[in-house]
């Protein structure tokens, strides 16, 4: 079961900035921001499945990335249409600081 979202206007700047702090959890912002929706496990393999499930509860519950169940995964993407309303440019300046 996945824990609840939180709402847009419940998104924190202080949560946000906690969460995107983290090198691994840029990796992974840097993925999803193609705009589509990623399974758990195609994203990094390198990093073991706890690892990752740690990093996808703080994104999801700072409310950077919406995951959703999918048969027996799932999905990820990132919600960059609520962080754009909360944050205006704070996540383009993000994903410009991610290195190639």
């Amino acid at each position: 079961m996945i824990a609840q979202h939180p709402e847009r206007d419940q998104i924190l700047l202080e949560n946000v900035l906690s969460a995107l702090g983290n090198p691994l959890r840029l990796r992974i912002i840097g993925v999803l921001a193609d705009g589509g929706e990623h399974s758990c496990g195609s994203i990094l393999d390198e990093v073991s499945k706890s690892t990752l499930t740690h990093h996808w509860r703080v994104l999801r519950d700072s409310g950077v990335i919406w995951q959703r169940p999918s048969g027996r995964e799932n999905l990820l993407s990132l919600r960059r249409e609520d962080l754009d309303a909360r944050f205006p440019g704070l996540l383009p300046a993000v994903l410009m600081s991610i290195p190639a």
